[in-house]
């Protein structure tokens, strides 16, 4: 009978740097909806779909991507000497703020070169994550949804929650027009059309 030999662990001394990007590869899409393309300049494309879960677990039905995966694979992208670029691809509902701003700053500090493609839907807080890379596409059947900071559950109806909606609403609006040619007012003007929201009421 042959002898099978088993297939070597990422990550192992013995099958160094090669092994480990063959096995990002085969498995990367599977583990964290990233995987690397090409062969003669690395590419990694990372996907950002469904809601962005942050500090509280959602339902096992929704699909989520989880900023605590994304956040050490971008680190990780960064360091490496072998990824030339990252391709981020969009296409999720929102969620979380921080844990989307927090994603969003790792991607506009990078030094690499980054592109982003908003595929179906980059809403709420995709707009930042879409704007964070160098460059930035939308396909034309998409659609990117803009409306000011909300929050479920229970809310205490003090001075005090408001002025926090106000500076949340601060912080994604500075960066937002940080990274992207958009004026604030023209954002602020964008994010108040109410009009454009009826089919958002209530989710």
């Amino acid at each position: 009978m042959e002898k099978i030999e088993p297939k070597p662990r990422m990550g192992t001394e013995e099958n160094g740097e090669e092994a480990s990007v063959d096995g990002i590869r085969e498995n990367g899409i599977h583990d964290t909806g990233s995987v690397l393309t090409g062969s003669k300049h690395l590419i990694h494309c990372l996907t950002i779909i469904g809601q962005i879960e942050g500090h509280y677990i959602l339902p096992p039905q929704n699909k989520t991507t989880k900023y605590e995966h994304v956040i050490p694979q971008l680190a990780a992208i960064e360091e490496s000497e072998e990824i030339k670029g990252l391709l981020v691809l969009l296409n999720t509902v929102g969620g979380d703020v921080e844990a989307g701003l927090a994603i969003a700053e790792l991607i506009a500090g990078m030094k690499k070169p980054t592109v982003s493609v908003v595929l179906g839907g980059g809403h709420s807080i995709g707009v930042p994550l879409a704007v964070s890379a160098k460059e930035s596409f939308i396909v034309p059947s998409a659609t990117m949804t803009i409306h000011p900071v909300r929050m479920n559950g229970l809310v205490l109806g003090v001075p005090q929650s408001f002025s926090y909606f106000e500076k949340m609403q601060e912080r994604i609006t500075r960066f937002v027009t940080d990274n992207s040619r958009i004026t604030p007012e023209r954002f602020t003007d964008l994010m108040m059309a109410t009009g454009e929201l009826a089919m958002d009421v209530g989710t």
